[in-house]
């Protein structure tokens, strides 16, 4: 690297405003909506809308079958920041809003009536009994008309919470550290206990502590609804041998789990614990791929069932108690998410996104199997060719995947070519919307979206491929990713970039350090440099969490320390972009300027662009943009000049 392109640094925290007026080109804001919550009654729904004139809010319309979807009204919530998550209540009188200040990881609820004329709004869970703040609290659900809350001690301690909205009237059902409430429904709790990759879940009643499966080191059981019980609701999930058929058990609790217990990849069981012990039984399973998602109504005939089959989703209705099978409905998009299930089972919303067309909430009336997206201002972008999966093996074997997108124009050979990481690193890379991945192909570039070992969606052993030391193996395919698009005469090995976001982010530092002759640049974005210091300077509920991913920082600190991409700064040769949110506590900001700085001070070129109204995500429309066109007009610079490593 010659002394023109070294030892050039820029620590901008007003960055989005500095590049405001290079807007004049740019296309009107997109339209996106996801999170929906239907009310039980069909009446209505909630929402988050991203209108791209700030931070995404909630929003909430009526539902008719005469008139149809009503006018958006936005919930107003006296909080400044973008709205994560949005809940009806039981009997569709309120709101809950979980809202994200400033971007930040130190999460507020705040519940509202769904009453027009109403603005009151009270928040949630701000302080423990005696008067000390949580941490952060996030929004579970709904008991009957209580909100259900995990709220976080700043020492990592989880509370499960039952809270009355109108007076505070707090009921905390259990405290650990590592805790997560997952239902809570007439005096019984589900708990999610265990770091990442290696959760169990338990069943909380009258004091008493159930582990709803035998122990399956490896496996992860983190979703799950508790059913109504008693005599006046039979079972909708066991039928009862026939020498128990008469057999009355008063402290019978039935739920429904996702769970890979005993199996390669997710599927939907049913429990039942009673006095007489706990059994357990498959309900829906597929042999060659994860339920994702499940939503089950609350008169527990209809389970809403998203499959993840190879990237793309696909729908599936069950009817209990027969468990007849009523799909699958197909989908206007590729990926769907964030089910939401009518009282009844009559109605679903859920949240339907492609490459080329934003998320957006449709409607599925799931009797006709129609489906109907509620936002007319929805603006699909630009089409272009569709991303092709592709697969192939790393060095050793494994087999490696991505979705490879290519631009509209074919230049005579190779494009410039991306490599992109997703966060996690269980995410996966699907055929979804990703404003990123669509600017930089809107610019020119190939982007290869790769999923390397540890990634979700392949099955429990390829998740677990890069735990601790399997780390390495991980890093190396990224390597073996480039070979494969050179070698297909899809990428020119001068011209390969690099970038991420959160663990794609590490990933991407990753890259420069290990492989570093193999990449013309890379784009960090909210990514660890130094895995030391960012256990000592993460929230302690995200370190708790990533210890069996990364490693422990007493047990493993040659590890960890081996694995930072800031103690192997001399091997960097190529330039580096990072970005993040400045209110990012989940990576703290440290981790990025740290990395320049030191990059920088070794004669390398390094550049940071900060947000001062982020955190780990960058959600803003504006910032969003101002983050494309720094990305592409840096690595355009790079990609047509010859002073590259």
């Amino acid at each position: 690297m010659t002394g023109a392109a070294a030892g050039r640094a820029s620590v901008d925290l007003a960055a989005a405003a500095a590049d405001g007026d290079a807007r004049s080109g740019d296309a009107p804001p997109t339209w996106r909506s996801y999170g929906s919550s239907v009310s039980p009654d069909n009446s209505a729904f909630a929402y988050i809308v991203d209108d791209g004139t700030g931070y995404p809010r909630a929003a909430q319309r009526s539902l008719s079958r005469k008139t149809g979807v009503g006018p958006m009204r936005w919930v107003r919530i006296p909080a400044a920041g973008p709205a994560r998550t949005v809940v009806h209540s039981a009997n569709g009188r309120w709101l809950a809003v979980e809202i994200a200040p400033s971007g930040g990881e130190h999460h507020q609820v705040w519940a509202v009536t769904t009453d027009a004329e109403d603005d009151t709004a009270y928040r949630i869970a701000a302080v423990q009994a005696d008067g000390t703040a949580y941490a952060t609290v996030e929004l579970v659900g709904w008991d009957a008309n209580l909100v259900l809350i995990t709220a976080t001690e700043s020492d990592g301690t989880a509370h499960a919470l039952q809270v009355n909205p109108k007076t505070g009237a707090t009921i905390d059902l259990d405290a650990r550290v590592g805790g997560h409430l997952v239902d809570s429904w007439k005096g019984a709790a589900l708990l999610r206990v265990g770091p990442r990759g290696y959760r169990d879940m338990l069943l909380a009643r009258r004091g008493r502590v159930t582990q709803l499966l035998p122990n399956d080191p490896g496996a992860t059981t983190d979703a799950g609804a508790i059913l109504d019980q008693g005599f006046a609701h039979p079972s909708r999930v066991f039928t009862r041998p026939p020498h128990l058929q008469q057999l009355r058990d008063l402290d019978s609790v039935q739920a429904l789990v996702r769970s890979d217990f005993d199996a390669k990849y997710a599927r939907l069981l049913g429990v039942e614990v009673s006095s007489g012990g706990v059994r357990f039984q498959v309900l829906a399973e597929r042999t060659h791929c994860d339920l994702e998602e499940f939503a089950v109504s609350n008169d527990q005939s209809t389970v809403a069932l998203l499959w993840n089959n190879h990237g793309r989703s696909e729908l599936e209705i069950l009817s209990l108690p027969d468990q007849t099978n009523l799909g699958p409905i197909e989908l206007p998009g590729a990926v769907a998410s964030e089910l939401s299930i009518s009282a009844a089972g009559s109605l679903i919303t859920l949240t339907v996104q492609s490459p080329d067309s934003p998320p957006r909430v449709h409607l599925v009336q799931t009797r006709l199997g129609r489906v109907t997206p509620v936002d007319d201002e929805a603006v699909p972008t630009d089409a272009r060719p569709e991303p092709i999966q592709v697969e192939f093996s790393a060095r050793d074997g494994m087999p490696l995947s991505g979705w490879l997108h290519r631009p509209t124009a074919n230049p005579e050979g190779p494009a410039p070519t991306f490599l992109y990481f997703h966060g996690g690193p269980e995410a996966q890379a699907r055929p979804e919307y990703n404003f990123f991945v669509n600017g930089l192909v809107a610019a020119g570039y190939t982007v290869f979206a790769a999923n390397v070992r540890g990634s979700g969606g392949f099955g429990r052993l390829f998740g677990h491929a890069d735990d601790r030391y399997g780390r390495y193996a991980g890093i190396d395919d990224a390597a073996d990713c480039v070979d494969f698009l050179v070698d297909e005469a899809v990428a020119d090995p001068d011209r390969v970039f690099c970038a991420g976001r959160s663990y794609g982010g590490y990933l991407t530092l990753a890259c420069l350090t290990f492989h570093p002759t193999l990449f013309a640049g890379g784009v960090a974005i909210c990514g660890m440099s130094d895995l030391e210091a960012f256990y000592r300077n993460t929230e302690p509920w995200i370190a708790v969490a990533a210890y069996t991913k990364y490693g422990h920082p007493d047990t493993d600190r040659e590890l960890l320390r081996d694995l930072s991409p800031i103690h192997r700064i001399d091997r960097i040769v190529a330039p580096l972009l990072v970005i993040h949110g400045a209110h990012d506590t989940n990576v703290p900001v440290s981790e990025s300027q740290r990395m320049v700085e030191q990059v920088v001070a070794q004669g390398g070129r390094a550049e940071l662009l900060m947000f001062p109204d982020e955190g780990h995500e960058i959600v803003r429309w504006e910032n969003q943009q101002t983050m494309i066109r720094r990305a592409v007009a840096w690595s355009d610079a790079i990609a047509r000049t010859e002073d590259r490593p």
